[in-house]
């Protein structure tokens, strides 16, 4: 049997399997090998607890674990109608959902948390009020210090905190670190939060978005000109509108003579008005400096704030949030806004939104200018989901170039931050549009152009095309263009950097091993260890405890966040494992044996394994857990 496997191995190695990376002979195996020597680990950890339990409570268990579901072969999942040999594509849409709730039945009520012993709500309150009640329930705290409280001097999660043992006094009194409380004072972590008061004004309708109106304006009034000119009117329409800051004039000569007390919006003969003086004019705006930087790509799901900080340790010079939906920002709901939330360590920042009008768009970037702090605002046009695109937007917006103007032209308009734009080659995988709309851009007042070198209908299928991006660097000139696509070495960035681009932005290579950015600006190699790879992971988790709480709810959510950037993590393959350096975007990981027992778990394509090392981080899953990776491709089926 084992001279069967060796054999499988050689000829494994002789002959490279289409798509997968090449490594070192003595590192690879066989697929049931992997998951065997894997479990095994596991298996044993297992049992020698449940041997303790029976130890320490002298009773015998009363029903069977469930049976380990069996990871199956390649063909037998095919099974399923799909043809052999085609790799599952696209997200997985009616994945299982579990809602917060479902995790702790009944929670501490807030006005316990906070000290205070006499709640609002009085009997009509839901929520737990007996702390020894509270506690029977409560799930087993998950370690023995909590980053809230060793951070921050106390936890705001108090009592319901997965780690309260730690601040927590006999007679459950929570703990405060005075020195570290005092250290702290004053200190503002995450800015760009939504309000209540904005919230509900927004919610009634009752924001006022004035510059916005204005600009609308000059869209009807050039509209009704086109009509009228459409019908063969002879009257003279004089329509001036500078929307990159300068001064507005909307006359008509019959207009004139009919109400001869109507008034311009704007005068451009005389003295200067209000809005003359206060109006920035393009050379007055906040000016960033894009040049050779590392842009870290706004990515849905993982792109999270805790995430951004750990690329911002490993040196992403530019950060950007989660695409966020115009009209979802605009009727202020919290998740929606959430994506704009920005940390005191993400120096050069802006926020990602995507739209199909340019009303509601203009209306958001007004929104975003008068109530955030962000250094610029990016318009997501390359965004490929079905979703998005048959509204209009995301790649919609690349072959509407009127509605795109209009947008372009409206938020420049109303903004004091630099307008950047994402974008794809174009729609179709065969016909390129970039290069047409890219001089265009640059008229429209665009700061920063970032090209991702694929279309929409390839979406992850073929490589960028960094020939094209070369082309269209120099035509975007003296705008800076920014290049995207399978950069996941400093070797690729260096070769990005040759073709003229003004910086490049990094997506799937930083989910995979977000130290790309040390690699890049120490031009190496960097073979990671398995356990720094999992104090990044723990790094993580910490700040997500941070961002999303340290209590039931935080905690598994900061776990499924976790599982959804290991999906990612786990193609990484060790540079001390290849055979040949650099390891390439498009080339699968084969089945290999790490060099120790935690790099090969890390090498795992099975969402057990991710949950695994979840729970080395986080504590054991809730028994209602589950949990299936966003997109179908990750788990390698």
């Amino acid at each position: 049997m084992e001279k069967a496997a060796e054999e499988t191995v050689e000829k494994k190695t002789d002959v490279a399997v289409k798509g997968e990376a090449a490594l070192k002979p003595q590192f690879l195996t066989t697929k049931e090998k992997f998951h065997e020597f894997v479990d095994s680990e596991w298996q044993k950890k297992d049992k020698a607890s449940e041997n303790q339990k029976d130890e320490e409570t002298n009773e015998t268990p009363v029903e069977e674990p469930e049976a380990k579901k069996l990871k199956l072969d390649p063909e037998e999942r095919n099974k399923g109608g799909r043809p052999d040999g085609k790799r599952v594509r696209g997200q997985n849409k009616s994945r299982p959902h579990t809602k917060p709730t479902a995790y702790d039945e009944k929670r501490l009520c807030l006005s316990v948390i906070q000290d205070n012993r006499e709640c609002p709500f009085g009997d009509k309150c839901h929520f737990h009020h007996d702390i020894a009640e509270y506690f029977a329930t409560k799930p087993a705290d998950i370690g023995e210090s909590c980053y809230l409280y060793d951070t921050f001097g106390k936890c705001a999660y108090g009592l319901s905190c997965r780690f309260a043992k730690v601040h927590t006094t006999a007679d459950f009194k929570t703990m405060e670190n005075a020195d570290l409380v005092k250290a702290n004072e004053g200190r503002i972590t995450v800015k760009n939060s939504l309000s209540k008061d904005l919230q509900n004004r927004l919610r009634k309708r009752s924001v006022a978005f004035k510059k916005s109106a204005e600009y609308l304006k000059t869209l009807s009034n050039n509209k009704d000109k086109r009509e009228h000119q459409g019908n063969g009117d002879t009257r003279v329409a004089e329509v001036s509108a500078d929307t990159t800051g300068g001064e507005q004039c909307v006359s008509t000569e019959a207009e004139t003579q009919a109400s001869p007390d109507k008034q311009p919006l704007v005068k451009t003969v005389g003295p200067l008005t209000d809005v003359d003086v206060i109006k920035l004019r393009p050379c007055e705006k906040k000016q960033v400096d894009f040049q050779d930087k590392l842009y870290l790509a706004p990515l849905t799901t993982c792109g999270n704030l805790p995430f951004r900080r750990v690329c911002k340790r490993f040196g992403a010079d530019i950060t950007c949030g989660e695409m966020a939906m115009c009209t979802n920002l605009l009727q202020g709901q919290q998740s929606e806004w959430a994506l704009l939330k920005r940390h005191e360590s993400e120096d050069v920042f802006g926020v990602q939104v995507e739209g199909c009008f340019p009303d509601t768009m203009t209306r958001c970037a007004e929104l975003i200018n008068n109530n955030t702090d962000v250094d610029f605002v990016d318009i997501n046009s390359g965004c490929p989901i079905d979703l998005v695109y048959k509204k209009g937007g995301g790649c919609g917006l690349m072959t509407r170039t009127r509605k795109f103007e209009q947008i372009i032209k409206g938020m420049n308009y109303v903004l004091d931050v630099p307008l950047t734009v994402k974008i794809r080659t174009g729609v179709q995988e065969k016909s390129n549009i970039a290069h047409k709309l890219i001089p265009e851009m640059k008229n429209w007042g665009v700061s920063l152009i970032t090209l991702h070198g694929r279309s929409r209908e390839q979406r992850y299928t073929k490589l960028a095309d960094w020939d094209y991006i070369t082309t269209c660097s120099k035509l975007a000139s003296p705008v800076p263009l920014f290049g995207n696509g399978d950069i996941l070495s400093y070797e690729d960035a260096m070769r990005a950097k040759e073709t003229g681009v003004s910086g490049i932005m990094i997506a799937r290579g930083a989910l995979i091993k977000p130290w790309i950015f040390t690699e890049i600006k120490e031009s190496r190699h960097w073979d990671i260890s398995s356990s720094e790879r999992l104090d990044i992971l723990r790094d993580f988790t910490n700040f997500g405890l941070e961002h999303w709480g340290s209590d039931t709810r935080g905690v598994e959510k900061t776990r499924t966040f976790t599982l959804e950037w290991l999906s990612f993590m786990c193609r990484y393959i060790p540079v001390g494992l290849l055979e040949r350096v650099p390891q390439k975007i498009n080339e699968r990981p084969p089945y290999y044996m790490g060099r120790n027992y935690l790099e090969s778990l890390m090498a795992s394509q099975h969402v057990g394994d991710w949950v695994r090392i979840s729970e080395m981080l986080l504590g054991p899953v809730p028994k209602n857990f589950n949990f299936l990776p966003k997109h179908k491709a990750n788990a390698y089926k």
